[in-house]
């Protein structure tokens, strides 16, 4: 295998669905991996938004097929649509807001019930510039008790870690604004999915993909998932 470096590497789709509270980031996540952009107001979603990105291993090029679900309790019911047969879910929630936290753990838990037995799920916990762990970008394991420095910060670290762990979920605190381990979850993803779950997709100049800036596709999704794939790169 480590003499094929200069071969084609094989191609596949991933499903990946995010889900989470309005307002805790999902959206500027998937911005931010799909474009490396941020927009301090960005519109709420409705229903639901298509994007696709590539990720670039060093075996194989994933190109992820972005669900950014609506995060208002009125598309709760729609969440199902999305993330029927997904390999991997984004679970998000806000640092500084302790009852997204809460509503992360009931989506990780509908997707244990509900969604693919081999579904890789992460539990990221977002706006880590809000916190005093922006500097360094590493999440304070104390970091629940600052706000006599200024730090927004209201779920700790260990708290979700240890959480993520019990769950066997991965877990990462993030920036969509600074960008701050963004890209990792998602390349963090692409390994964890397992190789039996990937469906080659073969097409040329696959392995010239790059890890950013490209497929941006959004749609207000009532329409059919054909139209969502028009303009897709590969």
């Amino acid at each position: 295998m480590a003499d094929s470096a200069n071969a084609p590497k094989p191609s596949s789709s991933v499903k990946l669905v995010l889900l989470g509270e309005a307002a805790v980031g999902k959206s500027s996540l998937v911005l931010r991996f799909v474009n490396n952009d941020f927009q301090e107001n960005k519109e709420p979603t409705i229903g639901a938004a298509f994007l696709t990105q590539k990720c670039n291993l060093p075996s194989r090029t994933i190109k992820f097929e972005i669900w950014d679900t609506a995060g208002q309790e009125r598309f709760a019911s729609l969440a199902p649509m999305y993330y029927r047969n997904a390999q991997a879910a984004l679970v998000v929630y806000d640092l500084t807001k302790p009852t997204s936290l809460i509503k992360a753990k009931h989506w990780v838990a509908e997707l244990q019930r509900q969604a693919s037995p081999g579904i890789v799920i992460a539990l990221v916990g977002n706006k880590l510039d809000l916190t005093n762990d922006s500097e360094s970008g590493q999440g304070d394991a104390e970091g629940a008790e600052g706000e006599e420095s200024g730090d927004a910060r209201k779920v700790s670290t260990d708290e979700a870690k240890s959480y993520a762990e019990e769950e066997n979920l991965l877990f990462f605190e993030t920036s969509a604004k600074t960008g701050h381990n963004v890209s990792e979850v998602f390349t963090a993803i692409a390994n964890a999915i397992p190789e039996t779950s990937l469906k080659s997709t073969r097409g040329p100049g696959v392995s010239n993909a790059v890890g950013r800036g490209g497929d941006e596709q959004r749609v207000n999704l009532n329409g059919p998932r054909e139209a969502a794939k028009e303009g897709c790169a590969c």
